[in-house]
């Protein structure tokens, strides 16, 4: 489960639970059908993907996805779709979902160090942007130190 940040008639966000699929390389979408966050992607494509964060320290860290939202109409990929999200025990009935691509143009994780220092560590893309902000408090960061590595480092 993640959460998907839309954007309301009335320009204020909205914040949803959805179930996340990858396929063909891409990471899809399903909605209820006439759901409040479908209506908000079909007038505004903007969308944030956001992971759940389960732990006070956050050391399994999160991420964040940010991109547009394309709808999927075409028979042959809405199949394709159906049949292999079957594997989360559920099957969208058509053709009463709504189904979306999700076309990422910016990608962020963030994770914490395991020790007690309280550093934080993030890695951007496309930007190719890795960096540490040292905890200087329990409650702030310093600037960002550049870093790489951040994905293997722990």
């Amino acid at each position: 489960m993640l959460l998907v940040a839309t954007i309301r008639r009335d320009g204020t966000p909205r914040l949803s639970p959805v179930e996340p699929f990858l396929l063909d390389g891409s990471l899809w979408l399903s909605m209820m059908w006439q759901s409040r966050k479908a209506q908000d992607l079909l007038r505004d494509k903007r969308v944030l993907v956001h992971s759940i964060v389960t732990s006070r320290d956050g050391a399994t860290g999160e991420v964040k996805l940010r991109g547009r939202a394309i709808l999927v109409d075409e028979a042959g990929a809405r199949a394709r779709y159906c049949e292999a999200v079957a594997v989360l025990g559920w099957q969208p009935t058509e053709p009463n979902f709504h189904l979306f691509r999700i076309d990422l143009q910016d990608a962020t994780f963030i994770r914490y160090a395991p020790d007690e220092s309280g550093d934080q560590f993030v890695t951007r893309w496309p930007d190719g942007v890795e960096f540490v902000r040292r905890a200087t408090s329990p409650t702030s960061l310093g600037a960002a130190e550049p870093i790489p590595g951040t994905f293997t480092d722990y």
